[in-house]
């Protein structure tokens, strides 16, 4: 197919865009490069590249133009549409399979911290009554998650909002001013007040760091994370969200942190020797002098999302084999 042929409102794209960039720039709906948009017209589905950040939606071309015929002929052959289309989003048959017009897809830390409870459904029931919403369990992205959403509409035909398990939200609509006016409903409805955490002990990270491949992050709110326990217990625990597998990090307590981060500092470069940040008990966060700004974008999202959740609060991890594939998927991308 020739993209370049391809031709659409350039009104709506442009609201899509909008609408994409105004979601991408605020941290607390999406994080980097995680969370999608798209647009269904004339035969033609218009989604977010791979990899691209929704906040660059004004700037760059996010947006991909692919054959919905094609896409919907590959699912119906058990074949995920990356294979067809690369440039595409992982969740581009989610996308594909949902009916309406506008879809956005992003990961609001508020939703994510009502889905990762063990108890989300009877939680969300209550806050979202009058919407027509529907709960999926975690589902892995692509064609798992599109034929979680597939047999949702089947059961209950005419939903346009979707909170997933252990990993975010969906909200579709016929225009994307439904969606931007749902989205911002649904959030209302679920926002959470986050945790107060003790300060950091900023003198100590920087005596730390100094002379090593270490430095401290520009976002203060990350030190949550040293010096709240907490929070620290509850990341101790397990995974909470696929993102959470992308970030390698290591705990430092007591004496040996100098001796380890001058270690680590001379280390060869590697996913699980050379973290992209380390947390340092009672202290802080410090981060690699060259950690991406999608790392660091997803460990900011994490800190929001666990300052949102209580000591007590029953939480779902995902199980053996549900961050067995997460992480195997990570290594390989």
């Amino acid at each position: 197919m020739n993209e370049h042929r391809l031709l659409t409102s350039p009104s709506e794209l442009q609201l899509l865009r909008q609408l994409a960039h105004k979601v991408g720039s605020d941290p607390l709906l999406t994080q980097g490069s995680t969370g999608n948009s798209s647009l269904k017209q004339d035969g033609v589905l218009w989604i977010k590249k791979s990899g691209t950040w929704m906040a660059d939606a004004l700037r760059d071309e996010i947006h991909v133009p692919l054959d919905l015929v094609t896409l919907r002929h590959c699912l119906r052959q058990g074949i995920e549409p990356r294979e067809l289309y690369p440039r595409s989003s992982v969740e581009t048959a989610m996308h594909a399979v949902l009916p309406h017009r506008v879809v956005l897809h992003v990961h609001c830390v508020s939703t994510i911290a009502w889905a990762v409870r063990s108890d989300a459904p009877i939680q969300l029931q209550r806050r979202l009554e009058g919407l027509p919403w529907h709960w999926i369990h975690y589902q892995a992205s692509g064609l798992p998650l599109s034929r979680a959403v597939e047999h949702a509409l089947r059961v209950r035909p005419g939903q346009n909002v979707f909170v997933l398990g252990n990993h975010g939200l969906v909200v579709a609509g016929e225009d994307v001013e439904t969606v931007q006016d749902l989205l911002a409903e649904v959030n209302k409805r679920l926002v959470v007040i986050p945790r107060q955490s003790p300060a950091a002990n900023y003198a100590a990270l920087r005596e730390l760091s100094r002379g090593t491949r270490w430095t401290l992050p520009n976002d203060d709110n990350m030190h949550s994370i040293g010096t709240d326990a907490v929070s620290q217990n509850i990341l101790a625990r397990g995974l909470l969200h696929p993102c959470q597998a992308d970030i390698a990090s290591c705990w430092m307590s007591g004496s040996s942190c100098s001796v380890l981060v001058d270690k680590l500092s001379k280390q060869r470069r590697n996913r699980f020797a050379d973290p992209p940040f380390l947390i340092v008990k009672g202290s802080g966060v410090v981060v690699s002098r060259c950690i991406k700004p999608a790392q660091l974008a997803l460990i900011s999202g994490l800190v929001q999302v666990v300052q949102r959740l209580g000591e007590s609060t029953p939480l779902h991890y995902l199980n053996e084999s549900e961050s067995a594939h997460v992480i195997n998927h990570g290594a390989s991308r």
